[in-house]
């Protein structure tokens, strides 16, 4: 199949548990796109986060960011399309963070802000660093004019499925999903990857067929299951290698980079 398209994840897919992007990983992917393939980036990372990586394999196009909720142009950094979310609803989820020392972010396109960013710890700054972010201080509710597309918690697994659990139990007004071990994500109810996947490949003129995608945890299987040919990672849990169509290696071990050559390539490298 000649996939016109192909979504890649970011954390635990293209990047390794070190967060690095291989020099193999990256031509490869150069390889394919100068055959006249589009890569996206499809990532809960916000844009400032992952567009340095379509930067340094030199693709443009675009990126979809924040788990589906805002695609931008790498080249210009405009915003395609945000969902922004009702910022009244979100006032409970952040009294219960708030009350039961859950850190929390809340998210627009390009910002995050957080409460008392000077009371910070040295921990959750170096988390915002690894991930290239620069987190600013909340504003007052009431002056917060710019679109909000989500609120993220975060903690220690076992907290986060505790939260997760009590939350399940609320009015489901917000898409609510796990990003990572370590995050919980709310979000527009529109809003998730396959969506905003499904909306770039319509905009191309293309059909789920002609998509391939790659990811590795639960955010990821409405994107797997859209895409023609949907591929977990070996570093996934069950329920998404069982969404996936195929299973590659591991994040680690240069997955991505194998299961484009096994797909997209007739000849690969020699050894």
């Amino acid at each position: 199949m000649n996939y016109k398209l192909i979504a890649l994840d970011v954390d635990g897919t293209l990047l390794n548990d070190k967060h690095e992007l291989t020099p193999s990983t990256a031509e490869t992917i150069q390889r394919i796109a100068a055959q006249g393939t589009e890569f996206v980036l499809c990532t809960g990372r916000a844009p400032l986060s992952c567009i340095p990586f379509m930067e340094t394999m030199g693709l443009e196009g675009y990126v979809i960011t924040h788990n589906g909720a805002a695609t931008v142009d790498v080249k210009t950094r405009d915003i395609v399309h945000e969902f922004a979310i009702d910022a009244q609803g979100l006032l409970p989820y952040m009294d219960y963070c708030r009350r039961h020392g859950v850190h929390f972010d809340v998210n627009t396109t390009y910002g995050l802000y957080v409460d008392h960013l000077d009371q910070m710890t040295s921990e959750v700054l170096a988390m915002y660093h690894q991930f290239m972010i620069e987190p600013q201080d909340m504003p007052i509710w009431a002056d917060f004019k710019e679109p909000i597309v989500k609120l993220t918690a975060s903690g220690p697994s076992d907290q986060m499925e505790r939260v997760f659990a009590e939350w399940s139990l609320w009015n489901p007004e917000f898409n609510m999903l796990r990003s990572g071990d370590y995050f919980i994500d709310l979000m527009h109810p529109d809003s998730s990857k396959g969506n905003a996947l499904k909306q770039l490949a319509t905009s191309r003129g293309l059909a789920s067929e002609e998509v391939m995608a790659i990811g590795n945890f639960y955010n990821d299987i409405t994107m797997l299951t859209f895409a023609g040919l949907g591929i977990a990672m070996d570093n996934s849990p069950a329920e998404v290698k069982a969404a996936a169509k195929e299973v590659t290696a591991s994040n680690n071990d240069e997955g991505v980079r194998l299961a484009l050559e096994k797909f997209c390539l007739s000849e690969t490298p020699s050894a």
